[in-house]
């Protein structure tokens, strides 16, 4: 029978699709070494600025696991692609990592739509996903784990801080013009006004990708407070766009104290571009920070350094949680005795590892993780002072202030279902369209 890759070559990617799923659908349970782990990250384009250094921490992890004796006595064996900030190529590329290269995992993407772009082909093909993003939530596929914060893990907490800590009154959501930014924008306005925030004090906007002009916009917020009410933005902005409005907001001398910015998409990486000594006091909300003063963390930091050959390099949220899936998902394979999907997913049901902020992640059956929300105050050197920690938080697959996800819960372990409505005890079963 010819291989995969060889019939690649004469057929369309549609035809290509098809063929795999007849051929991949079902799970090999035999070991084959080495143990494949695809790393589906961009390296170029809008993005690269955010997930190149989440490649690097992969091949960190993946080198650390082999020098440890590697995964079932087989090398781990990292297979790299380039999805180049092209959301229909991460699907492409997922496509060939599990057909070409049979990756028996996949860590990757950071927007959600590159994550919604690769859903179909994982579900079809029965691969597995470690996604390491905050994100939007209103999701559930038993095909990924879910290692970044849902926005109870991070974007509520965040408008709570601005709530109760710094009196803001009036909201400008200022997000990036795709599904993540809009998600958690619609439910931070019922959120907001579920707060007794009045409607009309909820501003809400949006730049494509790569948006680089944001003087109109910076003097539009500006004027919001030409009323005396005080002005916070909430920004979901991702990638490259944030260089300019950071950029912006220091040419236009807004500082944290006339107006605070909490951003849940910018993190030490991206802040290591920019001049911080005008941006102090600004916020972000995460999970981690490197500031973070515990062992775990000062451990992780140096073989970061001594890996990439830079003491100067960052780390982030996004690498911390690729640190806790790439170790569960290791710690759930041993358990299994097989990287087979089905039986790593059923082994990864109550995995518990320890995160850098000193507590222990553990992983639930809604394929999201359990820990807690720091919020940090950026410091000159673009580090952040941490200056708030909640205990660890239950990551919520469904808003609960959404009205048509407040019924629905998550539990891939005892249900079988990633939306099952409590109100009529149903399954609901959402395929991801191709």
């Amino acid at each position: 029978m010819e291989s995969v890759s060889k019939r690649k070559r004469g057929f369309s990617f549609a035809a290509l699709y098809a063929a795999a799923f007849i051929t991949f659908a079902s799970p090999v349970i035999a070991q084959d070494c080495p143990i494949k782990v695809g790393i589906l990250h961009s390296l170029s384009g809008t993005m690269a600025i955010s997930e190149t250094a989440l490649k690097d921490t992969m091949l960190m992890l993946v080198e650390q696991k082999n020098a440890a004796g590697g995964l079932l006595d087989c090398k781990v064996e990292a297979v790299v692609v380039n999805p180049a900030s092209d959301w229909p190529l991460f699907a492409k590329e997922a496509l060939v990592l599990l057909t070409e290269h049979e990756v028996d995992v996949i860590f990757g993407n950071w927007t959600s739509v590159s994550r919604k772009s690769v859903l179909p082909v994982l579900e079809a093909l029965n691969g597995l996903l470690f996604y390491p993003v905050q994100y939007e939530g209103e999701e559930s596929s038993r095909n990924v784990f879910y290692t970044g914060a849902t926005p109870n893990q991070q974007a509520i907490p965040g408008v709570d801080y601005f709530l109760g800590e710094l009196g803001v009154e009036k909201f400008v959501l200022l997000g990036t013009d795709y599904v993540y930014p809009r998600t958690t924008n619609k439910i931070l306005e019922h959120y907001l006004q579920d707060k007794g925030i009045p409607a009309n004090d909820i501003f809400v906007n949006y730049t494509a990708f790569g948006h680089s002009d944001w003087s109109a916009i910076v003097a539009d917020i500006v004027a919001l407070g030409a009323d005396g009410k005080k002005v916070g933005v909430i920004s979901t902005i991702n990638g490259d766009a944030n260089i300019g409005f950071y950029e912006e907001l220091v040419d236009a001398g807004v500082s944290a104290d006339d107006i605070p910015v909490i951003a849940f998409s910018i993190g030490e990486e991206e802040l290591s571009g920019l001049d911080t000594a005008n941006l102090v006091g600004h916020l972000a909300a995460w999970n981690y920070f490197m500031s973070l003063a515990t062992p775990e963390n000062a451990a992780f930091i140096e073989t970061w350094h001594a890996f990439i050959g830079d003491d100067r390099r960052v780390t982030n949220d996004p690498m911390e949680a690729h640190y806790i899936g790439f170790n569960m998902w290791a710690n759930a394979v041993t358990k299994a005795g097989s990287t087979d999907v089905d039986a790593v997913r059923e082994a990864m049901y109550g995995q518990e590892f320890p995160n850098l902020s000193g507590g222990t992640a553990v992983m639930l059956p809604n394929h999201h993780l359990r820990k807690p929300v720091l919020i940090g105050e950026i410091r000159a050197d673009g580090q952040f002072d941490v200056i708030s920690q909640t205990e660890e938080l239950v990551g919520d697959a469904w808003s609960d202030f959404l009205p048509e996800s407040a019924v629905l819960v998550s539990d891939w372990k005892t249900l079988g279902c990633g939306m099952y409505n409590i109100k009529t005890s149903t399954c609901v079963q959402l395929k991801s369209k191709y």
